[in-house]
């Protein structure tokens, strides 16, 4: 009892490490050794921590280079499906840029009607695949102010943001479409066609209320969007 104790605070503090963004997405984490040091603990205790993240899809181990982060994001605990970033960053390098932060008046948005008269938190982001231009994504999170540091959404995911703001995500709800770019989207991500996958979510607290709108655009040439489910 005393070994699982052990390792699942391991484990514990490796994923705070993960989401608070010190242990950052495609980085590699402190070897088995290091962690040994770090944690005063065994190699066994240390493996069976990784392992658990690994099963959780925080991690993933590659032979002969070490132990990497693929996904920051909260909902690996919420659900058995994998995160499409988790599969993506296997395949590749995930990255993303902030282009736009800033309040706007729900009016005008996917937002007007349910939150009238409110202002909505606009956060506009792009993600790049190994270096590509890949997805456009738009968050409209109600009833938030700008953060005073933007570098927090820089090294967090929206989840670990909204949850350190006081609204965390209990379910969420996925609308997929074809969609054609407009000019700017097809610039943006270095399309020469217009044709794209959108993927509308809404996530809501435990109370049913819609605490995030997110309308992503992805060029699913670069690669598929895949879901994994662990049966």
């Amino acid at each position: 009892m005393a070994i699982q104790i052990l390792y699942q605070k391991v484990a514990d503090d490796i994923k705070k490490n993960i989401l608070s963004g010190n242990y950052a997405v495609g980085s590699l984490i402190p070897t088995e050794n290091e962690l040994e040091t770090k944690y005063e603990v065994s190699k066994i205790t240390v493996r069976k921590a990784v392992e658990q993240l690994v099963s959780e899809g925080y991690l993933v181990k590659k032979s002969g280079i070490g132990t990497r982060v693929i996904s920051n994001n909260l909902f690996n605990k919420l659900s058995k499906a994998r995160s499409y970033s988790s599969i993506v960053n296997e395949q590749g390098n995930l990255s993303k840029k902030i282009l736009q932060v800033k309040l706007i008046d729900a009016s005008g948005t996917p937002l007007s009607k349910t939150f009238k008269n409110q202002d909505i938190l606009y956060i506009k982001r792009l993600y790049s695949l190994n270096d590509e231009p890949f997805i456009i994504v738009n968050h409209y999170l109600p009833t938030l102010k700008v953060p005073d540091e933007i570098e927090e959404l820089e090294n967090q995911s929206l989840y670990t943001f909204l949850k350190n703001s006081g609204r965390e995500i209990s379910s969420f709800k996925d609308a997929f479409s074809a969609v054609n770019l407009n000019l700017e989207d097809q610039k943006l991500l270095g399309k020469t066609e217009s044709l794209a996958l959108k993927r509308i979510r809404c996530g809501y607290d435990n109370k049913g209320n819609l605490i995030e709108y997110t309308i992503s655009i992805y060029d699913s040439n670069k690669m598929p969007y895949e879901i994994e489910y662990e049966i």
